[in-house]
């Protein structure tokens, strides 16, 4: 997989999940793309809800998708903003940086010191599920994005870490992960991520790995593993107390 081909994987996802198109991805800085949300075949089957609100950035035109009631709204209050304000709206409400890997320079950890990372692929993955406390990397119970590959770090046979993956699309597997407390701190989450990363390739699957813009951590571990950020997003909003500002309400 080359690295346009990887972007063009992601702009296509992206436009499938905001009702776009990925030419307005590409679209001039400051610039944003209203549309209204749709259940398009294909998109990552995220919760929903009655009141649906997303922004979503590549780095060019912000896209802001939403239910009828509340876009009208929302294109109000982003008129004349810049994309910096867009983030900072009032209404806006889980933000999430997202990462794929840098395909030019991502290559294989060293495993850290007394540690042996296995690759378990389905249907074994079930068995995983005796070891508790790795709610980010797996599903304990049976999900809508099921589990297709997950990266397990052992140490003197005791499971210290996962990093799963999930298929939430036909072409994009998220990374998730869990370190145990005692283990952490020892370069285990990135040679995690990396391992799995590598193992999603070998699929023809983009992997990608999403984090808080507050958690610096994570962040570090994306960076460690060979990732670059490639967009930015807000996944809800809150309008129950700002409607009242618009006739829209």
């Amino acid at each position: 997989m080359t690295k346009h081909g990887m972007l063009r994987i992601v702009q296509s996802q992206l436009a499938t999940d905001l009702n776009c198109t990925p030419d307005d991805l590409n679209g001039e800085t400051d610039s944003f793309v209203f549309t209204e949300t749709q259940y398009n075949p294909g998109r990552r089957p995220f919760p929903r809800g009655e009141r649906h609100f997303e922004m979503l950035t590549m780095g060019g035109a912000v896209i802001v998708s939403a239910t009828p009631d509340i876009l009208p709204f929302i294109r109000e209050q982003l008129d004349g903003k810049s994309n910096d304000e867009a983030f900072n709206m009032p209404f806006v409400h889980g933000q999430g940086i997202c990462y794929i890997p840098d395909i030019d320079i991502i290559k294989p950890l060293a495993t850290p010191e007394n540690i042996e990372i296995v690759i378990v692929a389905q249907p074994d993955i079930s068995k995983l599920y005796v070891h508790k406390g790795f709610s980010y990397a797996i599903w304990y119970e049976p999900h809508i994005r099921p589990e297709t590959l997950v990266a397990v770090a052992y140490c003197d046979g005791i499971a210290a870490g996962m990093a799963g993956a999930s298929d939430d699309c036909e072409m994009m597997w998220q990374i998730g992960i869990d370190v145990l407390p005692e283990f952490r701190n020892r370069g285990i989450a990135a040679a995690l991520a990396n391992r799995l990363a590598i193992e999603i390739l070998k699929h023809g699957k983009v992997p990608y790995y999403a984090t808080a813009p507050r958690n610096i951590g994570s962040q570090r571990v994306a960076h460690r593993a060979g990732f670059i950020p490639a967009w930015a997003c807000v996944y809800k909003g809150r309008f129950d107390d700002v409607l009242t500002l618009s006739t829209c309400g």
